[in-house]
Parts: structure tokens; C-alpha cells; sequence
């Protein structure tokens, strides 16, 4: 999967200027790689910015309008622009034509696991929009059963999609490497596995693949407009993760565990973890340990709880916000024991550890994409490995 290139806001077409916002490169983009990197700035301005005209492309990405011309020509020819008729307005000379990007009539198969043994499974358009989605139990697959598994899943939904499927992303759990092979994954015993080059080969399509806290995050990034100067999104479902955007770059570490914050120890005489030690963060805010810990208090109580597992998260956010100026963390999971309570306990831990210079400016929020936000990481994965923007 290359990384993802490309802006994100939306002024009107007359009044553009290049926008600098977007996942930069991981790499010098080569002269042998110039068209291929041109076509997905143009992509990508459409996708973000579209229907506009070719003088505007031109003015928006600096490339000539000869260039533009080329590229648009390429991607009528493909089916995926289209162009939507003279633009109607008072100007002085020739009418221009305007050309958008065909989202609505290519299609993404998404793959949402964070929430094992449920597996959520949604055919999106480009823009993001879940047109149908079904869920299918994994309840006691692991290893090669729960690889089959997934790939049946796969295969009935790609064969019942109504229009062309570009590709099919897949969040997950675990360690994943930039190919799309999970190093490592305990909730479904996989180790070493080359996922996406497997269900490639047997779905004959596209498949994308990235942990489930890095595809919430490039969601936000997309189709949320988090920060791209650095931001931290927090995923709780079966566990606690987090995926990093820093200075444009979407954040692996060199072993590919970037912001496995699930796993820090916080109360070491606190619950056994599943992996094998006790009071991990995971079994403070994780859902399923919080749903457990709140079960049968009052309201008061619970209260108390919730603010107790937000300072406790907030403990741990500190250090993380200070060290890499981040602007943003979004909380990602269910609102009804994220939001309130936790979420304002988390804020004020963070605000009073850190200097007012690091902390004071942060902001933590929910995330905007709501419970979607895994699904439609997935489909931005698809983007970004198709069509070089997200």
C-alpha cells in the first residue's frame, strides 16, 4: 500500500488556491513516477474538491493544462470522471466545462473487526457513503478458519455488489505491515500471515489491509478532517489501540506498533489482561471491561467510574500529547461510555499534566465519523492503494 497524498479542504472551485493539506508521500516521488503521481493529484482534487474545469485543475495543482487535459482524457476513458456540462455562470468567454469524480458508481467492499467475534462487512461508494452493510459471527475461528472465513465473507458480498468494486479494505486487529500482511494478530491467531496478497489471489480483486486504530485514523483524516499537523485516534472496541498522523505521515514505528497503548500497564494490581499481565489500559477503557465494571451501579457511581477510567487514559495521553505537540485526539467507540464523564475526565488530566504550551491547545472530542469510522478507514485504504490519494 503506498501512502496516501493528497488535500482535504473544500473552498468553491472560483476561489481555489493548492491546499497543502494531506498524507505526504513516504518517499521522493521519482521522475518514472511523475504521471502516475500527477494522476492522483487530480484524483485526489476531485474527490476533495470536485466538479470543477480543467483551467481550474490546472490552477489548483500548478501542472499545465496540457498535462490536466491528458489526465482527464485518461480518466473519462476509464469511466471514472465524467463530464457534468458547462458551468453556469456570468464569465467573459467560453463557457467550461466541468468534470467530477463518478463516486457514486464505483464501489468499495470495507471490513470493520474490531469488535470480534462481530464482523461488520458494508459495500461504500468513493465518497465514504455506506450503502449496505450485514455482520457475520467469528465466534471461535482462529488461524486458517478464521481466514476462510473472512474470505467467504468477501467473496458473497463482492458477488452481490450493483456496481464496479475498485477494491476491498479490510481493518483488523493486530500488527500489520505496509504490504498488507499481519505480523501478528492474537484475537485470531495469525501470525505472519500475507492477508491482503492471500484474498487478493482469491477474490481476483484489490485488498488493502491495515490495523483497525491506523484505519480510524486515516478515516478522520479523510472523511472526518482531523488534524494533519498531528493527531492521535484512540479506538476502543474488543481492545484499545491507537493510530498517529504526525506532520502529514500516517505513524507505523519500526516495529510496526505505533500506538499500541492498549497494553501499557497502569495499575499492575489491577484485572488480568489477556495478555497475561494485569491492569493493561485495555481493561480500564476497553468497552467490554468497562460495560462489565459499570454493570448493576448507580447512576452516581457509575459516574465516579467513568471519570475514573478517563484520568486514567488521560495519564497515559499526557505524555504522548507533549511529546509530539500533537493538536488532536478523538476517541473512537461508543459514545454511551466514551462520551461525558471519561472523555471530560481524560481532557482535564491531559490540560493539568501537561505545560499549558503542549496541553492547554489540545483538543479532545469524539470522533465525527461515529461508529463508521473503521469501515470507512478501510474504504480510504482502498483510495489510497487504487488511486494514490486519500
Amino acid at each position: 500500500m503506498t501512502a496516501p497524498t493528497l488535500p482535504v479542504p473544500r473552498p468553491h472551485p472560483t476561489s481555489w488556491r493548492a491546499s497543502t493539506r494531506g498524507l505526504r508521500p513516504s518517499s521522493k516521488v521519482l521522475p518514472s513516477q511523475a504521471r502516475a503521481h500527477n494522476r492522483a493529484v487530480v484524483l485526489g482534487l476531485l474527490f476533495h474538491e470536485g466538479p470543477v474545469s480543467r483551467a481550474d485543475l490546472a490552477r489548483a495543482t500548478g501542472l499545465t493544462r496540457v498535462t490536466v487535459s491528458e489526465i482527464v482524457g485518461d480518466l473519462l476513458t476509464e469511466g471514472l470522471v465524467a463530464e457534468l456540462g458547462l458551468r453556469p455562470e456570468g464569465r467573459v468567454g467560453k463557457p467550461a466545462m466541468m468534470v467530477g469524480l463518478r463516486s457514486t458508481e464505483h464501489h468499495i467492499v470495507a471490513v470493520d473487526m474490531q469488535m470480534l467475534p462481530v464482523v461488520r462487512v458494508a459495500v461504500l461508494d468513493l465518497a465514504g457513503t455506506p450503502l449496505s452493510e450485514s455482520t457475520a459471527d467469528f465466534t471461535g475461528l482462529r488461524g486458517e478458519e478464521a481466514l476462510q472465513a473472512l474470505q467467504a465473507l468477501c467473496a458473497d458480498v463482492l458477488a452481490g455488489a450493483p456496481q464496479r468494486v475498485v477494491g476491498v479494505g479490510i481493518g483488523t486487529p493486530g500488527i500489520v505491515d505496509a504490504t498488507g500482511g499481519v505480523v501478528e494478530s492474537s484475537r485470531l491467531g495469525w501470525k505472519d500471515v500475507p492477508l491482503a496478497e492471500r484474498l487478493s489471489a482469491a477474490l481476483g480483486t484489490a485488498v488493502h489491509v491495515a490495523n483497525d486504530a491506523d484505519a480510524a485514523a486515516l478515516a478522520e483524516f479523510t472523511y472526518g478532517e482531523a488534524s494533519s499537523s498531528g493527531f492521535l485516534a484512540v479506538v476502543a472496541g474488543q481492545g484499545l489501540g491507537a493510530g498517529l498522523v504526525l506532520d502529514g505521515h500516517l505513524v507505523r514505528g519500526h516495529r510496526l506498533a505505533a500506538g499500541e497503548i492498549g497494553h501499557l500497564v497502569v495499575d499492575p494490581r489491577g484485572q488480568q489482561c489477556e495478555c497475561g499481565r494485569r491492569g493493561c489500559l485495555e481493561t480500564i477503557v476497553a468497552p467490554p471491561y468497562l460495560a462489565r465494571a459499570l454493570e448493576g451501579r448507580t447512576p452516581a457511581r457509575r459516574r465516579t467510574a467513568l471519570r475514573e477510567a478517563g484520568r486514567r487514559l488521560g495519564a497515559v495521553l499526557a505524555p504522548v500529547v507533549a511529546a509530539l505537540d500533537l493538536e488532536e485526539v478523538v476517541l473512537v467507540g461508543p459514545a454511551d461510555l466514551l462520551d461525558g464523564p471519561l472523555l471530560t475526565a481524560a481532557r482535564d488530566t491531559v490540560e493539568a499534566t501537561c505545560m499549558p504550551a503542549s496541553g492547554g491547545g489540545v483538543r479532545l472530542r469524539m470522533a465525527a465519523l461515529g461508529p463508521n469510522g473503521v469501515l470507512q478507514g478501510a474504504a480510504a485504504l482502498v483510495l489510497s492503494g487504487e488511486f494514490g490519494f486519500s
